[in-house]
């Protein structure tokens, strides 16, 4: 595959990415029963689409799912009650726990000008929880939703984490632990999801839109481009998720994001663009 056209389909899985907080506002459904059936549909589009997602489970691959998981249903809970950009925003908090549990779990020495970087993280995660967000229609419960969010961060961090050690002893764990995290978030959500109450097509239809293309399908050209691209210029790329999703959800919604909100994701933003240089 020639670099320009890997290049477009990180950017084309970044654009998917960014979706996701947008279309989880589109439903009337509850949390519990978006992050399930969301992970149930992928896991079933990625069983096909990906056959190495079958093979290579493990006890290191089910830890790993487990946190993929738990990033899953956190991110949609999120969503659901504070706004996408916040949500997302602290999400990529995830470095700052990458950093603190790598000399513990990968080995890896911290170096000066990581220190930095985490403080960065640090002062513009605590931006989002100065001042008071007033609660809107797509954003109820704005400190909640922000601390689901925060959690997420870490969650999303030891999926990182454990994906990169994966990767490290077996190409094919990664794919594994991947699918196994959808299976494990349906299995979590499941018993908060049923039985389900009145829904209307178009619920579904953002559900579905979420697992085959959101998960499935940025994740399956994701992988497909990481051969052919340096990780500096995927770092780089998958920036625009970042950018694209609270556009979505403005356009989409109406929503911004408070004052303080935009000053952190201000300061996360600008860190992690140094950071990738």
């Amino acid at each position: 595959m020639r670099p320009a056209n890997a290049r477009f389909l990180v950017v084309l899985a970044a654009f998917f990415f960014s979706t996701g907080g947008a279309a989880v506002k589109a439903t009337a459904l509850g949390g519990w029963q978006i992050a399930g059936f969301r992970s149930l549909i992928a896991a079933a589009m990625l069983v096909v689409v990906l056959p190495s997602s079958r093979r290579r489970w493990n006890l290191g691959t089910l830890w790993v799912a487990l946190c993929y998981a738990l990033t899953l249903v956190l991110y949609v809970c999120a969503n659901r009650l504070t706004t996408a950009t916040n949500a997302v925003f602290l999400q990529y908090t995830a470095p700052l726990y990458v950093l603190l549990l790598s000399p513990w779990l990968l080995r890896e020495r911290i170096r000066p000008r990581e220190y930095v970087f985490m403080a960065a993280l640090a002062v513009g995660m605590g931006s989002f929880f100065l001042g008071a967000e007033a609660p809107v229609e797509t954003a109820p419960s704005p400190l909640a939703g922000n601390l689901v969010a925060a959690l997420t961060g870490l969650t999303w961090g030891l999926t990182l984490l454990g994906l990169r050690r994966l990767e490290g002893e077996d190409r094919a764990g990664a794919p594994a632990a991947v699918l196994a995290g959808n299976l494990l978030a349906f299995l979590i959500c499941a018993p908060f999801a049923l039985p389900l109450a009145a829904s209307r097509p178009q619920d579904w239809i953002a559900v579905v839109y979420l697992g085959v293309v959101q998960i499935a399908l940025a994740y399956v050209l994701l992988t497909r481009a990481l051969r052919h691209v340096r990780a500096l210029e995927v770092s780089l790329l998958l920036l625009l998720e970042l950018l694209g999703s609270p556009l979505w959800a403005f356009l989409l919604h109406g929503e911004v994001p408070g004052p303080w909100a935009l000053g952190g994701c201000a300061v996360i933003l600008t860190a992690t663009l140094f950071w990738t240089r």
